[in-house]
């Protein structure tokens, strides 16, 4: 705002104020007098010298902090703004799944079945024939089924958690992977040869909306933290996507800076401001915004970096090396890699996920037809146990957590 100037008087001219004091008669200097004395008696006191009320000075506006961004209608809000992990500490079960038993359930994409592992034995218990090429078994959004993702099979293979009993296959077209939207109102199919995201019915599977893409290989994705918008890894393109949730459009895509770039598990930040995304060509993690999606920057870990696994604490995340037989850990607060692991006798350490308690990572070994328990304190292997051929995303459940946004396991 312009600042109001005086205006200039012609100088001949004496405005009453600079009128010399002879000019005043006595009547008016007297009560000028007493004014003056008025006002000097009530110095200090707050009081104006007129006999009004003392007058409160008004406090300073403090100014009110900009309202944070309405989440996605429907999904339940964060127990902590500063940790999208914070339902997930060690053994903080919901009571839909605290009766279920400990197990770790590997997909066999080559055997066309399931392993099923007893964690507290290290055993095999079960192996349950699915549809073909079964890639990852993914906890629903009410985190009462899991979903065996049939990918060659075009079928979706329910299994009872409660009871580990597989239930009737349900036709669903390229499941490749399976995330479902932050308020439990989609299913989403990831149809990789298709190159389609799928929205569907989250208990009936039914198609409800149909998003080509222009890319190649859809498979991994994350939530924003106030799940209106998710970030998509198209590995044979080298590419990423940027998806409204709620829209569902895609409202972002761009090509990796890397020649032959193939991106695979995404996940974002327990402050929700940065996304990871492991690439197996470039051997590291891509470092993404997601709100301004621009081009990330690569964070080295080791060959064939494949998946990302958060700690029960919040502070690290696991990264399987698939391509050298190794784990990589990262320290969020540091904001850099502290330490990796390697497995003693080599291995392909690919998909998984963290135990209930958080002491155990299980990872497939992809290539070795085999699954590796590893202590998430010293790094140690545990134990190397034989499964069917080509394992891939396992499944460790019951994990913590309210609700599940699909892939191994990610829970809010």
């Amino acid at each position: 705002m312009a600042h109001r100037t005086q205006r200039h008087r012609p100088q001949g001219h004496l405005t009453r104020e600079h009128r010399p004091q002879g000019h005043l008669t006595r009547r008016t200097r007297t009560l000028l007098a007493a004014a003056l004395l008025a006002a000097l008696a009530g110095c200090g006191t707050g009081d104006p010298g007129d006999g009004a009320a003392p007058v409160k000075k008004a406090a300073p506006a403090v100014p009110k902090p900009a309202a944070a961004p309405a989440g996605l209608p429907g999904m339940p809000p964060l127990l902590d703004p500063k940790d999208v992990y914070a339902a997930d500490r060690p053994d903080k079960l919901s009571p839909v799944v605290k009766n279920f038993p400990s197990r770790v359930y590997v997909p066999n994409t080559n055997s066309n079945t399931v392993s099923v592992i007893d964690p507290a034995t290290y055993q095999v218990v079960e192996t349950i024939p699915v549809g073909i090429q079964p890639q990852h078994v993914v906890p629903s959004w009410d985190m009462k089924t899991l979903w065996v993702n049939n990918n060659r099979g075009h079928t979706l293979t329910p299994i009872d958690p409660a009871t580990g009993v597989a239930g009737k296959p349900v036709e669903v077209h390229d499941p490749y992977n399976l995330y479902f939207t932050p308020n439990g109102k989609y299913a989403i199919v990831m149809a990789s040869l298709d190159r389609e995201l799928v929205f569907r019915d989250p208990h009936t599977m039914e198609r409800k909306k149909t998003v080509p893409v222009s890319c190649y290989g859809v498979n991994h994705a994350d939530f924003s933290a106030d799940g209106r918008y998710f970030v998509v890894s198209c590995e044979f393109s080298g590419e990423l996507l940027k998806v409204d949730t709620e829209k569902m459009e895609v409202i972002g895509q761009q090509r990796l800076p890397f020649e032959g770039a193939m991106p695979q598990d995404v996940k974002i930040s327990p402050d929700g401001k940065t996304f990871y995304i492991a690439d197996m060509m470039a051997h590291g993690m891509w470092v993404l915004d997601g709100e301004k999606f621009t081009t990330p920057t690569l964070l080295p870990t080791g060959k064939g970096c494949h998946g990302l696994y958060i700690s029960r604490d919040s502070r690290e995340m696991y990264v399987p090396n698939r391509g050298e037989g190794s784990i990589s850990v990262f320290d969020f607060e540091k904001d850099r890699l502290t330490k990796k692991w390697w497995l003693p006798d080599g291995g392909s350490p690919d998909m998984g996920g963290v135990s209930a308690d958080g002491k155990v990572l299980w990872l497939s070994g992809r290539y070795d037809s085999e699954v590796y328990a590893i202590d998430t304190t010293t790094g140690k292997q545990l134990a190397r146990i034989p499964v069917g051929g080509g394992p891939h995303g396992l499944a460790v459940y019951p994990q913590p957590g309210r609700y599940s946004l699909g892939h191994t396991g990610i829970f809010r």
